[in-house]
């Protein structure tokens, strides 16, 4: 076992693990780290705790001190900074003329680094925009390019549902999410009510997958034979969430309802060729 804390340098930003060396840290403290982009500032999401070694990327990066009101200080002017980079480089693009959309500017805590992040839709010769830069702000330069997820999660915004991003929320990583899982949920497939303000899948779609597959798989498929009671007869509806099943019992000219409880209770569940 060996002792880490959990670092998030974005809101809704992955984990990384840290050795809280000899600081005893809780959470939503912050804290200064050395991180593969130089030193950062970030916030404790998990305090000290023990984990298995085989569950993280060792060796781990040691915490160099808890932050103080002075690093929080220098956190917001790198951001009133960063919007000034941010108007900057607009401009540069603009004279560039090059086909990117700039989407965010970040400053390294240590202010060691300017990352512009952007999109666009194919490869672009940015080497005389760095140069550009690289003069003004008289540091490193990085331009990174995205993609429209990473876009809508650096921006934010409000969802069909009404209420804010996920990926802009919660959301630490994003997870794949493919057309079966609107499939087998019974939705729509026009793509309008199945994307997000990305324009991908909605990470949604996956959240109740898991609960739909054991779903599935405990329920009969739609058009199976069973036996029941009443007679024989055909699956011709199914209520995933709610695990209630209808059924044509054609000798009676009726459909019934079961519940999954009530057909195991009963031992409906007993699939038949009907002859």
């Amino acid at each position: 076992m060996i002792e880490v804390i959990g670092v998030r340098f974005k809101k809704a930003g992955k984990i990384y693990y840290f050795d809280p060396d000899q600081f005893k840290i809780d959470k939503d403290d912050y804290v200064i780290v050395e991180t593969v982009r130089g030193v950062e500032f970030g916030k404790v999401v998990i305090s000290n705790k023990k984990v298995d070694e085989e569950d993280v990327v060792l060796p781990l990066k040691k915490v160099i001190r808890t932050a103080n009101d002075k690093d929080k200080l220098t956190v917001a002017e790198n951001q009133e900074n960063s919007q000034e980079a941010y108007n900057i480089c607009q401009e540069k693009i603009t004279q560039h003329n090059l086909d990117m959309n700039l989407v965010d500017v970040e400053y390294t805590f240590d202010r060691n680094k300017v990352i512009f992040y952007f999109t666009s839709d194919g490869r672009v010769d940015f080497r005389d925009l760095v140069k550009d830069l690289a003069s003004i702000f008289k540091t490193r330069i990085e331009l990174r390019q995205i993609g429209v997820r990473d876009e809508a999660k650096l921006l934010g915004g409000i969802g069909p549902c009404g209420r804010m991003l996920c990926c802009s929320t919660f959301l630490g990583d994003f997870e794949p999410v493919s057309i079966k899982m609107a499939k087998d949920q019974n939705l729509s497939l026009n793509p309008a009510k199945i994307s997000g303000l990305c324009g991908r899948l909605m990470c949604c779609l996956k959240y109740e997958n898991d609960d739909y597959e054991t779903a599935k798989k405990e329920l009969p498929d739609l058009g199976e034979k069973v036996t029941t009671p009443f007679g024989k007869g055909k699956v011709v509806g199914l209520n995933i969430l709610e695990r209630i099943i209808q059924i044509e019992i054609p000798d009676k000219e009726r459909v019934i309802e079961y519940t999954l409880d009530e057909l195991m209770e009963e031992g409906v569940i007993n699939t038949q060729a009907m002859e």
